[in-house]
């Protein structure tokens, strides 16, 4: 028999922390970003973007935590899977929600748990990397 620890979502607290963290290492870089966070299911639980983040930021920073999610793995450790001779390069559009491999989505975990996933978009893809791993400490 099979025993499992019962593991808590990502809650709306939890998203706070998030945002909350992202935007301020982003705010310490001078950058201007759109952030998401989404739960287990792929549903928004979050979403802050700057005055003067760029337009696209809203929507890279979606793609890239449903990316991170649906992959169970950081954008940033993908983006050489979707080059021409990589092993998913066909990925990106052969689903109905498209995914995004470009740094800056970061699955979140709770006891080995996915429970959900941040997107940073609006930075250079480093940058925004470090901002969703910065929020994902922060809620550690």
């Amino acid at each position: 028999m099979t025993t499992s620890t019962a593991v808590a979502p990502l809650t709306i607290q939890d998203a706070e922390i998030l945002v909350t963290a992202a935007h301020r290492a982003a705010e310490a870089a001078a950058a201007t970003v759109s952030i998401t966070v989404l739960d287990a299911g792929g549903h928004l639980l979050a979403f802050r973007r700057d005055d003067r983040a760029v337009l696209i930021s809203g929507e890279t920073s979606t793609r890239k935590a449903y990316t991170a999610l649906q992959l169970n793995a950081p954008t940033a450790d993908l983006v050489d899977a979707v080059k021409p001779d990589g092993p998913f390069h066909s990925l990106p559009t052969a689903l109905d929600r498209p995914l995004l491999f470009i740094a800056g989505g970061l699955p979140i975990h709770r006891g080995g748990r996915l429970i959900g996933a941040i997107g940073v978009g609006g930075g250079a893809p480093d940058q925004d990397h470090g901002f969703a791993t910065a929020a994902a400490e922060a809620l550690a």
